[in-house]
């Protein structure tokens, strides 16, 4: 049996569904944070190719155990300065509409649990990023997190070319 400490089961599922665990990143200073379950795995910096006439923001594919995974640079994505890698960029390999997706941040701060009670709906300011992308804004104790919405952060057109870039790469191996 589970040890909650002085907690009851049904304690410990009403906290559960208080709170909900973030993947936290930086991008340009600004906090930002993913759902825990949207996020497959944290990598380091590799070796990036690139693919010819895709997105501005699409960094190109990397070959992650076999699989073939588009990469795209968040801060091109967000229309921001661009930045050199450096040690502490990392690639988030993120579920995106049942597709694996590689998001390149700046870096990777936390695991955090955001009451969902701090969580608000999209604010009407302008912010650094277009707000489609912006589930809501989080806050643990004096620090706001933009919450990004995933599944919103490439549009079904852009879906559809990566779809493509994957249909290519499956003919170039098929005639190796």
């Amino acid at each position: 049996m589970k040890n909650f400490g002085n907690r009851t089961p049904a304690k410990e599922d009403e906290i559960i569904k208080e709170e909900h665990q973030h993947v936290t990143f930086l991008i340009a200073d600004e906090s930002y944070s993913i759902g825990v379950e949207k996020v497959r795995e944290i990598i380091g910096m590799t070796d990036i190719t690139h693919v010819p006439n895709t997105a501005y923001f699409m960094e190109g594919v990397i070959n992650l155990r076999g699989t073939v995974v588009p990469v795209i640079d968040m801060r091109k994505r967000f229309k921001m300065e661009t930045r050199e890698y450096d040690a502490y960029t990392v690639i988030i390999i993120v579920e995106v509409k049942e597709r694996l997706i590689g998001m390149i941040v700046d870096s990777v701060s936390d695991v955090v649990n955001i009451p969902i009670s701090t969580i608000q709906s999209t604010p009407n300011f302008t912010a650094k990023i277009q707000t489609d992308f912006i589930e809501g804004i989080g806050q643990i104790d004096n620090t706001l997190i933009i919450i990004l919405n995933v599944e919103l952060i490439l549009t079904e057109a852009e879906i559809e070319s990566l779809n493509l870039i994957d249909a290519d790469k499956s003919t170039m191996n098929n005639q190796e």
